[in-house]
C-alpha cells in the first residue's frame, strides 16, 4: 500500500477510536489487538542482504527523483503505431548468417534446448544447412553470428530467433521518434519459438514468408497505419492482460487488418488461409503488444540517475535486465523455471528455465502486472483469481507510476503499475511478477505449458551497485 493510501486510511480512522500504526514484528500488532485497539500494519522488511550501502547512496542521488519522473512520463506518453510489415534483412539490416535471439547475449555452448532448437530451425529455414545435424555442427563451430534482439531495438517471444528472411511488424512511436520490430506469431504448440524444427515447422515458416508476410504488408500499407496503443488500452477493459491472454486484442487487430487483407493481390485461397490462420491464433496480437511496450521502455532509457528498469529478457539460460541510468549494460542471473499448468502428459521435469523477450510487457506495465484485469488468465498459467488481483496490487509497491491509459476495471479503473524501480525492488524484496509460456527443455519438443515466474534476485543488487558507482563518478 502506498504512503498516501495509508495516510488516507489513518485519517478516516482517527477520531473514531484509538489507532496504532505498526511496522515490523507482528507480535506487537497482535498484542495491541488483544487490547481491543485498531491496528494498521505496514508491510516492512529489511532490504536485500548486502545492499544497504548502495541503496543509501542511490537514494541520496539528487538526480534520482526527477530522472525517474521523466522516465515515467516518457514511458506513459509513448505511442505505438503499426506502420509496416517488412523482412528482417530490410527492417533491421540483418545480414545472411546472422540470427537474433531473445534475452541477454548468449553463446551456443551455454544455449538451452529450446534456444538450440530454434536456431537449428532458423538455419534450416534459411537454407544454410541440409540437415539438423549439419546446422548444429555449424552453430557449434561458430559459423554464424548470434545477437540479442534488443541490440537492434527488436523483441522476440520465447527463443525469439529472427533470421533475415522472416517478416517483422514495424511499429513507430511518433512522440519520441523511435522504431521497434517483432516477428510474426506462428501460433501455439510445435513452433520455432518454442524450439521445434521439424518439417511442419519449416513448412509453416516458408508459408509465412511467401504468403502471410506479403499479404499483411499489403493490408498495412493500404488501410493502415493502426493504433496499437489504443488496442492495448481497450483489450485491458475486455479481459486481456497483454502477455498470455490476447483474445480481444487479436480480434480487434484482425478487424483492422481484414479490409486490406481481402482486397490484397493474391489468390483467394491464400487470402482465405491468411485470414483463417490469423483469426484462429489467439496470440496473434502478442507480437504487436511486445514492440509497443519496447517503444515505451526505449523512450524511458538513457536518463542519467534514473533507476527505472527498461528491459527484462530471458534466453533460457540467463535472465537479464537493463536500467535507464546505466546504459546498455546487462545485469544477469540464472533464469528461474516457471511453475504452472502443463499440456498433456508433460510435467515440471520437462520445462526449460524461463525464456523470451515477452517480459517486455511486464516492463511496460501490462502482462503479469495487469493480471487483475484478466483474472481468467489463471486458467492458463495457474494460480487463482485472488492471486491475480494480489499480483497487480503488489506490483504498485515496486513501480514509479500508474499508466494513464492502461486501466484495471476491478480496481476502480486504476492505472496499471508502470516503471519498475530498482531501489524499490531491493528495498522491499518484491520481485516483478511475470506470466509466461513454458518451452520443453529438450530441443525440438515445443511448448509444454504455461506458468508464473519471477526474475532471479541477483539482477537487482547488481544493477543497484552500478547505479551507486555512477553516483560516485
Amino acid at each position: 500500500m502506498s504512503a498516501d493510501r495509508q495516510s488516507a486510511n489513518l485519517r478516516g480512522l482517527l477520531g473514531a477510536e484509538p489507532v496504532v500504526a505498526t511496522a515490523g514484528v507482528g507480535l506487537f500488532a497482535d498484542a495491541l489487538r488483544d487490547q481491543a485497539l485498531t491496528v494498521i500494519e505496514a508491510e516492512w522488511q529489511p532490504p536485500m542482504e548486502g545492499t544497504e550501502g548502495d541503496l543509501a547512496r542511490v537514494l541520496a542521488d539528487p538526480r534520482r527523483a526527477q530522472a525517474n519522473a521523466l522516465a515515467a512520463q516518457r514511458m506513459t506518453a509513448s505511442t505505438a503505431t503499426l506502420v509496416d510489415v517488412v523482412q528482417a534483412k530490410d527492417a533491421v539490416g540483418l545480414e545472411r548468417g546472422t540470427f537474433l535471439h531473445a534475452g541477454p547475449p548468449l553463446e551456443w555452448e551455454r544455449a538451452s534446448g529450446p534456444m538450440r532448437g530454434a536456431l537449428i530451425g532458423a538455419v534450416l529455414f534459411e537454407g544454410l544447412a541440409e540437415t539438423a545435424e549439419d546446422a548444429e555442427e555449424q552453430l557449434a563451430a561458430g559459423v554464424f553470428e548470434l545477437e540479442p534482439c534488443h541490440h537492434r531495438d527488436a523483441v522476440g517471444p520465447m527463443a525469439g530467433v529472427i533470421s533475415p528472411s522472416m517478416w517483422l511488424y514495424e511499429l513507430r512511436d511518433e512522440v519520441h521518434d523511435n522504431m521497434s520490430w517483432c516477428s510474426l506469431n506462428e501460433g501455439l504448440g510445435k513452433v520455432l519459438r518454442y524450439g521445434a524444427y521439424n518439417d511442419e515447422v519449416i513448412t509453416r515458416l516458408h508459408w509465412m514468408t511467401d504468403v502471410l508476410g506479403p499479404l499483411l504488408q499489403q493490408s498495412v500499407r493500404s488501410t493502415g497505419p493502426f493504433d496499437i496503443t489504443g488496442i492495448l488500452a481497450q483489450m485491458l477493459q475486455m479481459g486481456d492482460e497483454g502477455h498470455n491472454r490476447n483474445r480481444a486484442g487479436s480480434l480487434m487487430l484482425l478487424r483492422e487488418m481484414l479490409p486490406g487483407l481481402i482486397t490484397a493481390e493474391g489468390s483467394s485461397t491464400d487470402i482465405a488461409e491468411a485470414v483463417r490462420f490469423s483469426g484462429a491464433n489467439e496470440h496473434f496480437f502478442l507480437n504487436l503488444g511486445m514492440p509497443a511496450c519496447k517503444l515505451a521502455t526505449m523512450a524511458a532509457h538513457g536518463i542519467p540517475g534514473s533507476t527505472i528498469v527498461t528491459t527484462m529478457a530471458r534466453n533460457g539460460t540467463d535472465f537479464g535486465i537493463r536500467v535507464s541510468g546505466t546504459g546498455e549494460q546487462w545485469f544477469t542471473g540464472p533464469a528461474n523455471t516457471p511453475e504452472g499448468l502443463f499440456l498433456g502428459d508433460y510435467g515440471p521435469k520437462d520445462a526449460n528455465p524461463d525464456i523470451g523477450d515477452s517480459a517486455i510487457t511486464e516492463t511496460g506495465g501490462i502482462g503479469g502486472f495487469a493480471m487483475a484485469a484478466a483474472p481468467a488468465i489463471v486458467k492458463f498459467v495457474g494460480g487463482d483469481v485472488p492471486f491475480a488481483l494480489q499480483a497487480t496490487q503488489r506490483m504498485y509497491e515496486i513501480t514509479e507510476t500508474e499508466h494513464p491509459m492502461f486501466q484495471v476495471p476491478i480496481l476502480e479503473f486504476r492505472g496499471t503499475p508502470t516503471g519498475i524501480d530498482v531501489t524499490k525492488v531491493v528495498r522491499t524484496g518484491i520481485l516483478p511478477q511475470i506470466n509466461t509460456g513454458m518451452a520443453g527443455a529438450v530441443a525440438g519438443t515445443g511448448q509444454v505449458g504455461a506458468g508464473l515466474v519471477t526474475p532471479p534476485e541477483a539482477c537487482f543488487p547488481a544493477a543497484l551497485a552500478a547505479l551507486a558507482a555512477a553516483v560516485d563518478d
